[in-house]
């Protein structure tokens, strides 16, 4: 059974913080809910969504679970009153974060979104259809991740976007500035991974559960 509003885009009202955390979620983790507590914390955010993607161009899908068993998974792994989960991008027909928060930004003009990624993704963020779009498009969040917090700061996105850098004590007025800005977030740091877990679970006796 494909679980309840599945593509349904959560609530957003005018005014509101909301920050977008994009991925395959293949499985989601508590890696996952810890950058979304302290995004909800350290910049303010009223809400944050998971938005479950169909697939990501850049990764191989040959392992990718269904829609409806992620957005389960996501919903039992985020356990958040102010974490929603939605798979919305395959009601649109939505590929690249690009069109996705082109979308929103048009659905939702008077919403303060930030678009949430960890540092291992803004070391590869060049190689994103529409990145400089993207910049121009709302605030960034970069979560620290281990091993990639030199990678992510040194790289071609990070000097290109250099400009628009604000510290970090200054994370909490992110969703209110003008873009290109983004943050860069240190903090307590999850090792998990999602490819771990699936590794994990084809080697499981118990067949991968």
């Amino acid at each position: 059974m494909r679980p309840s509003g599945l593509t349904r885009l959560p609530r957003a009202a005018p005014g509101m913080r909301i920050g977008l955390y994009g991925g395959s979620f293949n499985p989601a983790h508590a890696g996952h809910r810890h950058v979304s507590q302290m995004a909800l914390k350290r910049l303010g955010l009223d809400r944050v969504w998971w938005i479950v993607t169909p697939g990501n161009p850049l990764k191989d899908t040959g392992e990718l679970a269904t829609t409806a068993m992620r957005v389960e998974e996501a919903r039992a792994v985020a356990d958040h009153p102010r974490i929603d989960v939605t798979a919305f991008e395959e009601e649109i027909g939505a590929r690249y974060t690009v069109d996705t928060l082109s979308y929103l930004k048009g659905r939702y003009p008077n919403v303060r979104f930030v678009w949430i990624m960890g540092a291992d993704n803004l070391a590869g963020f060049h190689r994103w259809r529409g990145w400089r779009r993207i910049a121009r498009m709302m605030p960034i969040a970069i979560i620290d991740r281990p091993g990639w917090t030199l990678k992510a700061v040194r790289s071609r996105s990070a000097t290109a976007l250099a400009k628009g850098r604000i510290d970090e004590a200054d994370a909490l007025a992110l969703p209110g500035l003008q873009p290109p800005a983004w943050v860069f977030l240190h903090g307590p740091r999850s090792h998990l991974s999602s490819t771990q877990l699936r590794q994990l679970r084809r080697t499981s006796p118990i067949g991968g559960r």
